[in-house]
């Protein structure tokens, strides 16, 4: 017999497990609504739910639609943004009347505590670095490797021993910590943490291991790396909690009315953590918010909110600007006699359309014997910056500009980087050059380095010196043909000697007045560009290589290196096995041909659906290049030696290397390594922080724009899977989102890690890394900067189905409104949001 109000009841007795006939666990509308009574002021999404209440039915996810759009036409709950729901004030007050003994219990403050994040089943996932996507790695509450209880964890053995490491979250349910008194990083739940976070320094116990990798817990935060977080404010009558916007932090942080500071609900905020529970881990931080970035979503907000997030300044200290501003413009005659003058010889710089900091130009000048004459001229950045002046220690510390889609953050004042310091044309400008004796082949005769002073004579966009290789007789078009042939003979060499080809795509955007994303494109690397890289990485091994060997001075003279390692075998080996799924075969047996391998490998893949994926593996099975004063070469390259040289406006360590060969070529004695092999430390670990902050706001603005294309059918990749879903990268504009396994029609899929795939549980279909898909865009959250696609089934038996399906709804009354299957509650799925 049928139930009354069958649109919102659940549908228990229909429910079965997807993998047997047994019946599902009924969910009720109380239990739905006992989430958010729970945790009032607290956001929930329709997927965060699920995960709380261990969802794995069709019939179940229905309920739960069903029961939010009851509670939302009730006035329990209202929609906010997606399908992202919140008590309203009548739906609190409702909670408030309700026995004390049916609700959850609040701490001695009688101040409510958000849930710590909720505990999922293990995944094993793979996609990234080089075959797991981590960032979206989960486990939770392990048992003991003895098969112990897992409460036995709460207690602490006092013999047990400790060790001294740092904190690198990993997920929202476990951190590593790393520590030089442990071969092997541990692993800490998050319960287990004692509210530390990433960076900090913690006194850790260790108790047993789990999967042959040492398991412990915190017993002491040591030092604090950070305080701040970033996230999205949430109020709920004058009481506010800070949503982190960062996905590996595992709490909220409760800021009382006192310390909100004019913050509103639904903004961006910077909140400082002012104290730390010491024994509850069931309770929150205590904060305060430091700055407000105004409504999440919007373009400012979201940006700013990216680099407070990781720690990026927002403006240069007075002191700083004071400095840039008093310095004067006028180069002195004594400093122009001291030099060696280029302003005769033809020069120009060629530099992105936008570009307003040229760092460094290229002259041409034939010599008698019929050789041609190239220098390399790098501005003279350390003339105007000098040691122990603000503006040092200011670049010191940022040690590398950032770029974000619609901003730079200069590691120096726009007074220096795009005015004393810009190689801009038709004015004399100081430079530190590296100047070349070449033939036509690429031979190289003579390199001298030194102070000079150059006078540009045309400033060229890629675009324009792309016309001129191509053929457009115009104003240095003979110049820049021969520098490009010179070029390539350079590349050559460079690929003779075993330098990888493998690149990763770089994503620009088309933005409005705005900020707003109008298109995403790739970036394509002309012959332009390549010329232009080809010089400058000549000059930065040259340079390298004349400190290296300077007087065959022992112990050798202290300089910064870039280096780059060679990948590490088990990496290797793991995504050998990886390519060969694919049908490419890498032999390792020979180290001396890796590089030959990785090349043909290279090349095989291109114009193929794999090609992003196997070279994006590619470059994550690299080591990572680093700054370091020790000279062990750059395996990517195919140098002995390498070093930052050419972009000091941009980059501390090319400073760092301009005062070292300033010092030797005047003869100076060695320099203390210690100093430098941190500055080297440090400027690795900005340029870290950097890359993380350029990927948030590319993905942040990927989202945004596809957020215009609800509904909209793409062609993708298949670029990562888990046990939830699979990550489809879309071909035209590389935004990636994820297709639900549980929402993938006519079957249920499994994952098989072994043979990176995912297989249906009944039809035996196969769906593997690389496959192209057609998908729909069905979601894009601005907020947690994700998208959903659904999977566009094109199979013969998938549209015929289709097609019954259609006739079937066509021949309903009118007015027939069937329930939801799928999608979100209240949403328009299908239609293109404006």
């Amino acid at each position: 017999m049928k139930r009354k109000d069958d649109s919102a009841a659940p549908r228990a007795d229909r429910a079965k497990a997807a993998t047997g006939s047994h019946e599902a666990a009924p969910i009720t509308k109380d239990i739905v609504f006992r989430i958010f009574r729970d945790n009032p002021g607290k956001v929930f999404a329709y997927r965060q739910i699920s995960r709380r209440l261990g969802v794995t039915t069709k019939e179940q996810r229905e309920d739960i639609f069903a029961h939010l759009k009851a509670l939302k036409n009730a006035g329990t709950l209202t929609l906010l943004q997606n399908d992202e729901y919140r008590l309203t004030d009548a739906g609190a007050a409702h909670a408030a009347t309700e026995p004390a003994s049916s609700r959850r219990p609040r701490n001695a403050g009688n101040i409510p505590v958000p849930a710590r994040r909720s505990g999922r089943p293990v995944e094993t996932e793979f996609g990234q670095d080089p075959v797991v996507h981590r960032r979206r790695e989960a486990g939770f509450d392990f048992p003991d490797a003895d098969g112990a209880d897992t409460r036995r964890r709460h207690g602490h053995d006092s013999h047990a021993e400790t060790l001294i490491g740092t904190v690198a979250l990993a997920t929202d349910k476990y951190a590593f910590v790393i520590s030089e008194d442990s071969e092997n990083d541990v692993r800490v739940f998050t319960d287990r943490l004692k509210f530390a976070m990433h960076g900090d320094t913690v006194r850790l116990r260790l108790r047993g291991s789990r999967d042959g990798r040492p398991v412990g817990d915190v017993v002491e935060v040591l030092k604090r790396n950070r305080v701040e977080v970033v996230g999205r404010l949430q109020l709920q009558g004058g009481i506010g909690f800070v949503k982190p916007d960062n996905r590996k932090l595992y709490f909220d942080v409760f800021v009382p009315f006192e310390n909100l500071h004019g913050a509103n609900h639904g903004e961006k905020v910077l909140v400082r953590i002012t104290e730390f529970p010491e024994d509850d881990a069931g309770r929150s931080p205590v904060g305060e918010v430091v700055r407000s970035f105004g409504q999440a979503g919007e373009n400012e907000a979201e940006i700013n909110a990216i680099m407070a997030e990781f720690g990026l300044p927002f403006e240069f200290p007075a002191e700083v600007e004071e400095e840039s501003e008093s310095i004067s413009d006028v180069i002195p005659q004594a400093e122009i006699e001291r030099r060696r003058d280029f302003r005769p010889i033809t020069t120009f710089t060629i530099d992105p359309a936008d570009a307003k900091d040229f760092d460094d130009a290229l002259s041409i000048q034939k010599l008698e014997n019929g050789h041609w004459e190239i220098g390399v001229h790098i501005a003279d950045v350390t003339h105007y910056v000098r040691p122990g002046t603000a503006l040092e220690q200011e670049a010191k510390h940022r040690a590398t500009s950032v770029y974000l889609v619609d901003r730079v953050i200069p590691m120096l004042p726009e007074r220096l980087s795009n005015g004393l310091c810009s190689l801009r044309p038709n004015e004399d400008k100081l430079t530190f050059s590296a100047v070349f004796e070449l033939d036509e082949n690429g031979k190289l005769y003579e390199s001298w380095f030194g102070k000079t002073i150059i006078h540009s004579d045309r400033r060229f966009a890629y675009e324009e010196a792309q016309e001129r290789i191509e053929g457009l007789d115009s104003d240095y078009t003979a110049e820049i043909q021969l520098m490009n042939n010179i070029a390539k003979k350079l590349c050559a060499q460079r690929f003779k000697q075993g330098a990888i080809s493998f690149e990763t795509q770089e994503v620009k955007f088309r933005l409005d007045e705005n900020g707003k994303p109008l298109g995403v494109y790739v970036k394509e690397r002309k012959d332009a560009h390549k010329m232009i890289e080809e010089f400058m990485l000549l000059a930065n091994r040259k340079v390298a290589e004349f400190v290296f060997k300077l007087k065959n001075r022992k112990p050798r003279l202290t300089m910064v290196y870039r280096v780059h390692e060679a990948p590490d075998p088990d990496r290797l080996q793991t995504f050998a096995l990886f390519a060969k799924k694919f049908g490419h075969n890498l032999d390792l047996t020979n180290p001396k041909k890796l590089s030959t391998e990785l090349n043909d490998l290279s090349s095989e893949v291109i114009g193929r659906p794999e090609q992003n994926v196997i070279q994006t593996l590619a470059v994550r099975t690299m080591s990572k290049a680093i700054y370091t004063t020790e000279p062990l070469g750059h395996f990517g390259l195919a140098f002995d030696h390498y070093s930052h040289f050419t972009s000091p406006i941009r980059r501390y360590p090319d400073m760092m290397a301009h005062r070292l060969l300033e010092h030797y070529l005047e003869g100076g004695k060695n320099v203390d390594v210690e100093p430098v092999e941190e500055e080297c430390k440090h400027s690795s670990e900005r340029e870290k922080v950097a890359a993380s902050a350029e990927r948030a706001s590319i993905k942040y603005k990927q989202v945004e724009f596809m957020s215009e294309v609800i509904g909209e059918t793409f062609t993708g990749v298949v670029s990562g899977l888990t046990e939830r879903g699979m990550y489809v990268e879309i071909e035209e504009n590389k935004c990636e989102g994820m297709v639900r396994l549980s929402e993938i029609p006519g079957d249920f899929f499994e994952l098989d890690k072994d043979n990176y795939r995912i297989v249906g549980k009944n039809t035996k279909r196969i769906i593997q890394f690389g496959d192209e898909l057609q998908v729909v865009v069905k979601a894009a959250n601005l907020l947690d900067r994700t998208i959903d696609f659904e999977l566009v089934d094109n199979r013969p038996d998938a549209v015929k189905r289709r097609e019954q399906e259609e006739r079937r709804q066509n021949s309903k009354p009118r007015g027939y409104r069937p329930e939801r299957s799928g999608g979100r509650p209240g949403g328009d799925k299908g239609k293109r949001r404006r």
